[in-house]
Protein backbone atom coordinates (compact mmCIF):
# COMPACT_ATOMS: atom_id res chain seq x y z
CA UNK A 1 0.00 0.00 0.00
CA UNK A 2 1.40 3.38 -0.99
CA UNK A 3 1.57 6.43 1.24
CA UNK A 4 -1.08 8.17 -0.84
CA UNK A 5 -3.47 5.23 -0.42
CA UNK A 6 -2.86 5.15 3.33
CA UNK A 7 -3.64 8.82 3.65
CA UNK A 8 -6.79 8.68 1.54
CA UNK A 9 -9.24 7.40 4.22
CA UNK A 10 -8.31 10.11 6.81
CA UNK A 11 -8.64 12.75 4.12
CA UNK A 12 -12.07 11.43 3.15
CA UNK A 13 -13.12 11.38 6.82
CA UNK A 14 -12.04 14.98 7.25
CA UNK A 15 -14.01 15.87 4.13
CA UNK A 16 -17.12 14.15 5.47
CA UNK A 17 -16.77 15.93 8.82
CA UNK A 18 -16.32 19.29 7.09
CA UNK A 19 -19.39 18.67 4.91
CA UNK A 20 -21.48 17.75 7.94
CA UNK A 21 -20.29 20.88 9.75
CA UNK A 22 -21.25 23.05 6.78
CA UNK A 23 -24.70 21.44 6.55
CA UNK A 24 -25.26 21.91 10.27
CA UNK A 25 -24.19 25.55 10.08
CA UNK A 26 -26.51 26.18 7.13
CA UNK A 27 -29.43 24.57 8.97
CA UNK A 28 -28.79 26.69 12.05
CA UNK A 29 -28.53 29.84 9.93
CA UNK A 30 -31.77 28.94 8.13
CA UNK A 31 -33.52 28.44 11.47
CA UNK A 32 -32.14 31.76 12.70
CA UNK A 33 -33.31 33.54 9.54
CA UNK A 34 -36.82 32.06 9.84
CA UNK A 35 -37.04 33.04 13.50
CA UNK A 36 -35.88 36.60 12.82
CA UNK A 37 -38.34 36.88 9.93
CA UNK A 38 -41.12 35.93 12.35
CA UNK A 39 -39.78 38.14 15.15
CA UNK A 40 -39.83 41.42 13.21
CA UNK A 41 -43.58 41.55 12.33
CA UNK A 42 -44.54 40.11 15.72
CA UNK A 43 -42.48 42.77 17.48
CA UNK A 44 -43.95 45.57 15.34
CA UNK A 45 -47.55 44.49 15.92
CA UNK A 46 -46.99 43.83 19.62
CA UNK A 47 -45.34 47.20 20.24
CA UNK A 48 -48.11 49.01 18.34
CA UNK A 49 -50.80 47.29 20.40
CA UNK A 50 -48.80 47.97 23.55
CA UNK A 51 -48.54 51.68 22.80
CA UNK A 52 -52.24 51.86 21.96
CA UNK A 53 -53.01 50.80 25.53
CA UNK A 54 -52.79 54.40 26.72
CA UNK A 55 -55.50 55.58 24.37
CA UNK A 56 -57.67 52.57 25.15
CA UNK A 57 -57.20 52.90 28.92
CA UNK A 58 -58.21 56.55 29.10
CA UNK A 59 -55.52 57.16 31.73
CA UNK A 60 -53.58 60.39 31.86
CA UNK A 61 -50.55 61.66 33.81
CA UNK A 62 -52.70 64.63 34.82
CA UNK A 63 -55.07 62.33 36.70
CA UNK A 64 -52.13 60.83 38.60
CA UNK A 65 -50.43 64.15 39.38
CA UNK A 66 -53.49 66.34 39.98
CA UNK A 67 -56.10 63.84 41.12
CA UNK A 68 -59.64 63.18 39.94
CA UNK A 69 -60.75 66.76 40.61
CA UNK A 70 -58.35 68.26 38.06
CA UNK A 71 -59.84 70.88 35.77
CA UNK A 72 -59.90 70.34 31.99
CA UNK A 73 -57.45 73.21 31.55
CA UNK A 74 -54.96 71.68 33.99
CA UNK A 75 -55.33 68.28 32.33
CA UNK A 76 -54.69 69.76 28.89
CA UNK A 77 -51.61 71.60 30.19
CA UNK A 78 -50.08 68.47 31.77
CA UNK A 79 -50.81 66.33 28.70
CA UNK A 80 -49.19 68.97 26.49
CA UNK A 81 -46.09 68.84 28.67
CA UNK A 82 -45.95 65.07 28.12
CA UNK A 83 -46.57 65.45 24.38
CA UNK A 84 -49.90 63.66 24.52
CA UNK A 85 -51.66 66.37 22.53
CA UNK A 86 -49.86 65.33 19.34
CA UNK A 87 -51.29 62.91 16.74
CA UNK A 88 -51.22 59.27 17.80
CA UNK A 89 -48.92 58.02 15.03
CA UNK A 90 -46.35 60.75 15.78
CA UNK A 91 -46.37 59.77 19.44
CA UNK A 92 -45.96 56.11 18.48
CA UNK A 93 -43.09 56.90 16.10
CA UNK A 94 -41.18 58.82 18.77
CA UNK A 95 -41.82 56.13 21.38
CA UNK A 96 -40.85 53.29 19.02
CA UNK A 97 -37.65 55.11 18.05
CA UNK A 98 -36.81 55.34 21.74
CA UNK A 99 -37.53 51.62 22.21
CA UNK A 100 -35.08 50.75 19.44
CA UNK A 101 -32.45 52.79 21.31
CA UNK A 102 -33.27 51.18 24.67
CA UNK A 103 -35.25 54.17 25.97
CA UNK A 104 -38.66 53.16 27.33
CA UNK A 105 -39.85 56.57 28.43
CA UNK A 106 -40.42 58.33 31.74
CA UNK A 107 -42.61 57.24 34.63
CA UNK A 108 -45.79 59.20 35.18
CA UNK A 109 -45.64 58.69 38.93
CA UNK A 110 -42.11 59.81 39.83
CA UNK A 111 -40.52 61.04 36.58
CA UNK A 112 -37.79 58.36 36.73
CA UNK A 113 -36.30 56.68 33.67
CA UNK A 114 -38.27 53.47 33.06
CA UNK A 115 -35.33 51.66 31.45
CA UNK A 116 -33.33 52.17 34.65
CA UNK A 117 -36.18 51.03 36.90
CA UNK A 118 -36.82 47.92 34.80
CA UNK A 119 -33.09 47.15 34.64
CA UNK A 120 -32.85 47.13 38.44
CA UNK A 121 -35.79 44.76 38.85
CA UNK A 122 -34.92 42.63 35.84
CA UNK A 123 -31.49 41.79 37.23
CA UNK A 124 -33.11 40.32 40.35
CA UNK A 125 -35.76 38.38 38.45
CA UNK A 126 -33.32 37.04 35.85
CA UNK A 127 -31.06 35.72 38.61
CA UNK A 128 -33.90 33.88 40.32
CA UNK A 129 -35.52 32.70 37.07
CA UNK A 130 -32.27 31.40 35.59
CA UNK A 131 -31.44 29.43 38.73
CA UNK A 132 -35.03 28.13 38.90
CA UNK A 133 -34.80 27.04 35.27
CA UNK A 134 -31.51 25.22 35.90
CA UNK A 135 -32.99 23.41 38.89
CA UNK A 136 -36.14 22.56 36.96
CA UNK A 137 -34.29 21.28 33.90
CA UNK A 138 -31.79 19.16 35.83
CA UNK A 139 -34.30 17.62 38.25
CA UNK A 140 -37.02 17.27 35.62
CA UNK A 141 -34.60 15.67 33.17
CA UNK A 142 -33.47 13.12 35.76
CA UNK A 143 -37.02 12.27 36.88
CA UNK A 144 -38.40 12.07 33.34
CA UNK A 145 -35.53 9.92 32.10
CA UNK A 146 -35.68 7.51 35.04
CA UNK A 147 -39.46 7.21 34.69
CA UNK A 148 -39.14 6.44 30.97
CA UNK A 149 -36.38 3.88 31.49
CA UNK A 150 -38.36 2.20 34.29
CA UNK A 151 -41.77 2.61 32.65
CA UNK A 152 -44.69 0.56 34.04
CA UNK A 153 -42.69 -0.20 37.22
CA UNK A 154 -43.21 1.13 40.75
CA UNK A 155 -40.42 3.66 40.10
CA UNK A 156 -42.37 5.11 37.20
CA UNK A 157 -45.55 5.28 39.27
CA UNK A 158 -43.76 6.91 42.20
CA UNK A 159 -42.18 9.58 40.01
CA UNK A 160 -45.48 10.23 38.24
CA UNK A 161 -47.24 10.65 41.58
CA UNK A 162 -44.53 12.96 42.91
CA UNK A 163 -44.61 15.10 39.78
CA UNK A 164 -48.41 15.33 39.95
CA UNK A 165 -48.27 16.53 43.54
CA UNK A 166 -45.68 19.25 43.00
CA UNK A 167 -47.43 20.44 39.84
CA UNK A 168 -50.50 21.55 41.83
CA UNK A 169 -48.55 23.25 44.64
CA UNK A 170 -48.65 27.06 44.27
CA UNK A 171 -45.26 28.74 44.34
CA UNK A 172 -46.24 31.06 47.20
CA UNK A 173 -47.23 28.09 49.38
CA UNK A 174 -43.94 26.37 48.63
CA UNK A 175 -42.14 29.63 49.36
CA UNK A 176 -43.76 30.01 52.77
CA UNK A 177 -42.88 26.43 53.69
CA UNK A 178 -39.28 26.88 52.54
CA UNK A 179 -38.90 30.06 54.60
CA UNK A 180 -40.40 28.43 57.68
CA UNK A 181 -38.20 25.31 57.42
CA UNK A 182 -34.88 26.36 55.91
CA UNK A 183 -34.68 30.05 56.89
CA UNK A 184 -36.47 30.35 60.23
CA UNK A 185 -36.22 26.77 61.49
CA UNK A 186 -32.78 25.66 60.34
CA UNK A 187 -31.23 29.04 59.57
CA UNK A 188 -29.52 27.72 56.44
CA UNK A 189 -30.66 30.52 54.12
CA UNK A 190 -31.71 34.16 54.50
CA UNK A 191 -35.46 34.60 54.65
CA UNK A 192 -35.63 37.72 52.49
CA UNK A 193 -33.64 40.29 50.56
CA UNK A 194 -31.24 40.24 47.65
CA UNK A 195 -27.49 40.69 47.29
CA UNK A 196 -26.04 41.42 43.83
CA UNK A 197 -23.49 38.95 42.50
CA UNK A 198 -20.91 41.76 42.43
CA UNK A 199 -20.92 41.76 46.24
CA UNK A 200 -20.08 38.07 46.48
CA UNK A 201 -21.15 34.87 44.77
CA UNK A 202 -21.92 33.08 48.04
CA UNK A 203 -24.35 35.67 49.47
CA UNK A 204 -25.96 36.12 46.05
CA UNK A 205 -26.55 32.38 45.67
CA UNK A 206 -27.84 32.07 49.23
CA UNK A 207 -30.45 34.81 48.69
CA UNK A 208 -31.81 33.42 45.41
CA UNK A 209 -31.84 29.71 46.31
CA UNK A 210 -35.15 29.54 48.20
CA UNK A 211 -37.17 31.65 45.73
CA UNK A 212 -35.62 29.71 42.84
CA UNK A 213 -36.56 26.38 44.41
CA UNK A 214 -40.11 27.66 45.00
CA UNK A 215 -40.46 28.66 41.35
CA UNK A 216 -38.78 25.52 39.99
CA UNK A 217 -41.50 23.06 41.02
CA UNK A 218 -43.69 23.85 38.03
CA UNK A 219 -40.71 23.55 35.67
CA UNK A 220 -39.70 20.22 37.20
CA UNK A 221 -43.21 18.85 36.74
CA UNK A 222 -43.60 20.00 33.13
CA UNK A 223 -40.14 18.89 32.01
CA UNK A 224 -40.46 15.49 33.70
CA UNK A 225 -43.90 14.77 32.24
CA UNK A 226 -43.07 15.96 28.74
CA UNK A 227 -39.74 14.13 28.66
CA UNK A 228 -41.16 10.91 30.04
CA UNK A 229 -43.99 10.86 27.48
CA UNK A 230 -41.76 11.71 24.52
CA UNK A 231 -39.09 9.16 25.49
CA UNK A 232 -41.67 6.38 25.89
CA UNK A 233 -43.11 7.29 22.48
CA UNK A 234 -39.63 7.32 20.95
CA UNK A 235 -38.92 3.81 22.25
CA UNK A 236 -41.91 2.59 20.23
CA UNK A 237 -40.61 3.93 16.93
CA UNK A 238 -39.34 1.65 14.16
CA UNK A 239 -35.83 3.11 14.20
CA UNK A 240 -35.36 1.83 17.77
CA UNK A 241 -36.43 -1.66 16.68
CA UNK A 242 -33.98 -1.45 13.79
CA UNK A 243 -31.20 -0.36 16.14
CA UNK A 244 -31.89 -3.35 18.39
CA UNK A 245 -31.83 -5.70 15.40
CA UNK A 246 -28.47 -4.26 14.32
CA UNK A 247 -27.11 -5.16 17.75
CA UNK A 248 -26.63 -1.67 19.19
CA UNK A 249 -26.33 -1.49 22.97
CA UNK A 250 -29.09 0.03 25.16
CA UNK A 251 -26.93 3.01 26.13
CA UNK A 252 -26.11 3.89 22.53
CA UNK A 253 -29.73 3.47 21.47
CA UNK A 254 -30.86 5.81 24.24
CA UNK A 255 -28.35 8.61 23.67
CA UNK A 256 -28.05 8.41 19.85
CA UNK A 257 -31.69 7.77 18.94
CA UNK A 258 -34.25 7.93 21.74
CA UNK A 259 -33.03 10.97 23.68
CA UNK A 260 -32.29 13.17 20.67
CA UNK A 261 -35.74 12.49 19.19
CA UNK A 262 -37.53 12.79 22.52
CA UNK A 263 -36.13 16.14 23.66
CA UNK A 264 -38.42 18.23 21.47
CA UNK A 265 -41.54 18.61 23.66
CA UNK A 266 -39.50 19.25 26.81
CA UNK A 267 -37.38 21.91 25.08
CA UNK A 268 -40.47 23.53 23.57
CA UNK A 269 -41.96 23.75 27.06
CA UNK A 270 -38.98 25.76 28.24
CA UNK A 271 -39.61 28.35 25.52
CA UNK A 272 -42.55 29.71 27.50
CA UNK A 273 -41.45 28.75 31.01
CA UNK A 274 -38.48 31.10 31.33
CA UNK A 275 -40.31 34.36 30.45
CA UNK A 276 -43.14 33.25 32.74
CA UNK A 277 -40.67 32.75 35.58
CA UNK A 278 -39.35 36.28 35.07
CA UNK A 279 -42.65 38.09 34.84
CA UNK A 280 -45.17 36.06 36.84
CA UNK A 281 -43.33 35.71 40.15
CA UNK A 282 -44.78 38.77 41.89
CA UNK A 283 -46.21 36.79 44.84
CA UNK A 284 -42.93 34.93 45.35
CA UNK A 285 -41.06 38.24 45.24
CA UNK A 286 -43.34 39.62 47.94
CA UNK A 287 -42.72 36.58 50.15
CA UNK A 288 -38.93 36.83 49.84
CA UNK A 289 -38.76 40.63 49.87
CA UNK A 290 -37.38 40.94 46.34
CA UNK A 291 -37.76 44.10 44.27
CA UNK A 292 -37.96 42.22 41.00
CA UNK A 293 -39.46 42.64 37.55
CA UNK A 294 -42.81 41.08 38.45
CA UNK A 295 -43.25 43.28 41.50
CA UNK A 296 -42.37 46.38 39.47
CA UNK A 297 -44.95 45.41 36.85
CA UNK A 298 -47.61 44.91 39.51
CA UNK A 299 -46.86 48.26 41.19
CA UNK A 300 -46.91 50.07 37.84
CA UNK A 301 -50.26 48.55 36.87
CA UNK A 302 -51.85 49.41 40.21
CA UNK A 303 -50.58 53.01 40.01
CA UNK A 304 -51.87 53.44 36.46
CA UNK A 305 -48.36 54.26 35.25
CA UNK A 306 -48.98 53.50 31.57
CA UNK A 307 -45.42 54.18 30.28
CA UNK A 308 -44.03 51.78 32.90
CA UNK A 309 -46.59 49.11 31.94
CA UNK A 310 -45.71 49.63 28.27
CA UNK A 311 -42.02 49.19 29.11
CA UNK A 312 -42.77 45.98 31.01
CA UNK A 313 -44.72 44.60 28.06
CA UNK A 314 -41.95 45.47 25.59
CA UNK A 315 -39.33 43.74 27.74
CA UNK A 316 -41.64 40.73 28.16
CA UNK A 317 -42.09 40.49 24.39
CA UNK A 318 -38.33 40.60 23.86
CA UNK A 319 -37.79 37.91 26.52
CA UNK A 320 -40.41 35.58 25.04
CA UNK A 321 -39.18 35.95 21.47
CA UNK A 322 -35.47 35.79 22.35
CA UNK A 323 -35.78 32.69 24.51
CA UNK A 324 -37.92 30.93 21.92
CA UNK A 325 -35.27 31.79 19.34
CA UNK A 326 -32.65 30.11 21.52
CA UNK A 327 -34.88 27.05 21.94
CA UNK A 328 -35.44 26.83 18.17
CA UNK A 329 -31.70 26.97 17.54
CA UNK A 330 -31.09 24.21 20.09
CA UNK A 331 -33.83 22.11 18.52
CA UNK A 332 -32.33 22.61 15.07
CA UNK A 333 -28.94 21.50 16.38
CA UNK A 334 -30.09 18.53 18.47
CA UNK A 335 -33.17 16.99 16.93
CA UNK A 336 -32.96 15.13 13.60
CA UNK A 337 -36.60 15.94 12.77
CA UNK A 338 -36.02 19.65 13.34
CA UNK A 339 -32.99 19.51 11.05
CA UNK A 340 -35.18 18.23 8.24
CA UNK A 341 -37.69 21.00 8.90
CA UNK A 342 -40.35 18.56 10.15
Amino acid sequence: MTTTEAQAPPVRRRGVVAARTRRTSLRVLATLARSVAIFIPVFLVATFVTFALRSLSGLSPARIQLGEDATPEAIARIEAEWGLDRPFLIQYGDWFSGVLHGQLGTSWTNGADISTLIGLGLGVSLSVATFALIIGVVVGFVLGTVAALRRTTWVDRAITGFVTVISVMPAFVVGIVLVAVFAVGLGLFPSAGYVPAEQGFGPWLAHITLPAVALSFDVVADVARQLRSSLVAAYRENYVTGAVVRGLGPRRIFFRHVLRNGLGPALATLGLKFPALVGASVVTEWIFGLQGFGRFANDAAQAGDVPAVQGVLVVSIVLVVSFNLIVNLVLARVMPAARRGV
